[in-house]
């Protein structure tokens, strides 16, 4: 395998490796709070992308994933060019390079996707938690927790400190 053909290898295996499309922004919605104008919300949205970016170390989640395919197709390539000279001299480092790097293309798929969604997780939640301590809408999943019910009689009843859990209250501004 000569050269060329090992170039046009790595080529494919790079182009294929990094074939993990990252969305640029949040992709959780955000709605603006009841009391704030479009033009209030739109700055908060862009102050919140900001805060998000710096949370997760001022890369992108596309450049992790890149960076992670990347990474494991060289390391592969490497480990298998070694492999194949220690095993069949100069003629089997080109073949152990090429199944290396395929192997660690695979492997580096992987890696990008993992990568790149935890990264955009991680993201996703400093954007929602800047959003509605700004005073926003941010629709969540979840169950509501209610005031707990009156014991029953024959219960113990509860101590004179007993304090019911009440979650907290909404962002300012906002109405039902």
């Amino acid at each position: 395998m000569n050269l060329r053909c090992l170039s046009l290898l790595m080529a494919a295996s790079l182009g294929l490796g990094a074939c993990a499309v990252m969305p640029s922004g949040p992709t959780v919605m955000a709605l603006p709070g009841s009391n704030k104008t479009f033009d209030q919300f739109r700055g908060d949205d862009y102050n919140c992308r900001q805060f998000a970016f710096e949370q997760i170390g001022g890369t992108t989640a596309q450049h992790n994933a890149n960076a992670a395919a990347v990474g494991s197709t060289v390391v592969g390539t490497a480990l298998g060019a070694a492999a194949g000279a220690a095993f069949g001299g100069s003629s089997g480092a080109a073949v152990g390079a090429g199944a290396g790097m395929l192997t660690g293309a695979a492997v580096g798929t992987s890696a990008a996707y993992n990568s790149g969604y935890g990264t955009q997780r991680q993201y996703d939640a400093a954007y929602v938690q800047c959003m509605y301590a700004t005073g926003n809408r941010v629709p969540v999943y979840g169950q509501m927790v209610s005031a707990p019910v009156a014991a029953a009689p024959h219960e113990p009843v509860p101590p004179s400190n007993y304090q019911p859990y009440y979650p907290p209250p909404p962002p300012p501004g906002y109405a039902h």
